[in-house]
């Protein structure tokens, strides 16, 4: 019994013991992963609208007008260096000299060195004593120039006329805003003039507004004259404007002198000017319809070979060869434009 009793009482111990013996501890339990941030997705930028034609035309004025401001500056640049102290001397002579016809003056000026390089190359084409001649330019007349452009006339009329007559000519505004062409032609003839003094400084310059034309003359001028800027007067819807004040500049018996492009006869003047020519009976029709009369025409700046049909118009021919190598000996082959010349008069009653 005793015996029996002692192994009941070591199972009872050794159970207690266990039982008292700590638990484990629980497993770990890793965290739950934090949700992923939700997916925004990126704003899909809209296209482009494709641009307008009248938005890529302009775009392209733009450019051209930047292109061409950037080349005159150069050109006037380069013009204005070349007038050295010596050159500018042997101009004072030019502009003090009396003339006694047109025939003498452009004796002495048409091979002067004061002339910008190569435009003595386009008397041969624009025949400027016979066409001065014709329209009965004399030295001491008042003579008013419309659009000098680059100045081709002006350097052989502003000393012609510097001792006993006056040239007027117009000019847009030069200081206008950058972003006008017309503001662009009035910085180049500025230019122009301030290079040479001595000749250009008896010019008087009358500023006009491109859209709005307004010459502020009243019967004071002898000899008008309108050299290759017609069919723009047109493109601007301005040919009645523009007579109408040279027609009130004109002295009663002065002269309306007009070089023009000519294009075929019968062509649609809307049409053609977009080339730079117009019907040669249009502008007669159109100069007699303001008060002018037809005093005579001539064919001294005609061209037979004139075919008036190219891409960019008047402009593919020289000077401008606007297509550059593009057809160029073609070009030069022909010459420049078949023009009219024409001789209206103010009446004198």
């Amino acid at each position: 019994m005793k015996l029996a009793h002692i192994a009941i009482l070591s199972s009872l111990t050794a159970f207690t013991l266990a039982c008292s013996s700590p638990a484990p501890p629980p497993p770990e339990v890793a965290p739950a992963p934090e949700p992923p941030p939700p997916v925004v997705e990126a704003p899909v930028a809209p296209t482009p609208a494709e641009p307008t034609p009248e938005e890529k035309a302009q775009a392209e004025a733009r450019a051209k007008l930047e292109k061409d401001i950037r080349e005159m500056e150069q050109e006037a640049r380069v013009e204005a260096q070349r007038w050295t102290p010596e050159l500018h001397e042997s101009a004072k002579p030019l502009a003090a000299a009396t003339y006694p016809n047109v025939r003498a003056a452009f004796a002495k000026l048409s091979k002067s060195p004061h002339r910008v390089p190569g435009h003595a190359d386009r008397d041969q084409y624009r025949h400027p004593v016979e066409t001065l001649e014709f329209f009965g330019l004399k030295p001491n007349m008042t003579v008013l120039e419309y659009g000098p452009g680059e100045g081709w006339y002006t350097e052989l009329l502003a000393p012609m006329l510097a001792s006993k007559g006056l040239l007027i000519v117009t000019n847009t505004d030069p200081n206008g805003p950058a972003t006008e062409r017309s503001t662009m032609y009035g910085r180049r003839f500025d230019m122009f003039k301030q290079k040479a003094p001595e000749l250009y400084g008896k010019i008087q310059t009358v500023v006009i507004d491109a859209k709005q034309p307004s010459l502020g003359l009243t019967a004071s001028v002898d000899l008008a004259l309108v050299i290759r800027g017609m069919h723009g007067w047109h493109q601007n819807g301005l040919v009645t404007t523009w007579l109408q004040q040279t027609y009130a500049a004109l002295k009663p018996g002065g002269v309306l002198g007009i070089v023009q492009h000519r294009s075929a006869p019968g062509a649609n003047p809307d049409e053609s000017t977009k080339k730079g020519y117009l019907p040669e009976e249009w502008v007669i029709q159109q100069v007699e319809a303001a008060g002018f009369k037809l005093s005579k025409k001539s064919e001294i700046n005609a061209n037979a070979k004139d075919t008036k049909d190219y891409p960019e118009g008047v402009w593919s021919l020289p000077p401008t060869l606007r297509e550059g190598d593009a057809n160029r000996d073609k070009y030069l082959a022909i010459g420049e434009s078949d023009r009219m010349t024409l001789r209206f008069i103010k009446p004198a009653s």
